[in-house]
């Protein structure tokens, strides 16, 4: 299962990576993180990040891939179901952007994933609508 979503804000690329990079932060932006810990002070390749969602186990996730001020991966394995998912964001002009969210969950247990598409991809818009919006929040403040 895959699914991408994106989203042009009304806010700068630097506004929303600052929302975006500050993962303990998420859950005070969407109501899919109850908690959210970072591994170190910084986002890094290799850093561990331990979130607790609703109606999830908890999960450990790993960035795999981080390309400061525009993108990051992180990845989560698991017996037979392996995810990984992207956030990205791209300047569009002066004060506008576009955010890009994305899952990927493939392996042996493909099925479980199918049967949770419906929650993971409501999950991901969730997330992406709450990112919009933080972002557009500290943007009109500035």
């Amino acid at each position: 299962m895959e699914y991408n979503v994106s989203r042009d804000v009304d806010a700068g690329a630097d506004t929303v990576w600052a929302v975006m990079a500050d993962v303990e932060r998420m859950p005070t932006w969407t109501s899919t993180m109850r908690r959210v810990r970072l591994d170190g002070d910084a986002l890094r390749v290799g850093a561990r990040v331990r979130i607790e969602q609703p109606r999830l186990p908890p999960a450990t996730w790993e960035v795999t891939e981080l390309e400061p001020g525009r993108s990051y991966t992180w990845a989560s394995p698991a017996p037979g179901l392996d995810s990984a998912a992207w956030h990205t964001v791209e300047p569009l002009g002066p004060g506008r952007s576009r955010i890009t969210l994305g899952i990927r969950q493939t392996g042996a247990l493909g099925v479980v994933a199918s049967l949770l598409g419906p929650m993971t991809r409501r999950y991901v818009d969730t997330e992406i609508a709450g990112l919009a919006a933080e972002s557009e929040r500290r943007s009109a403040a500035r």
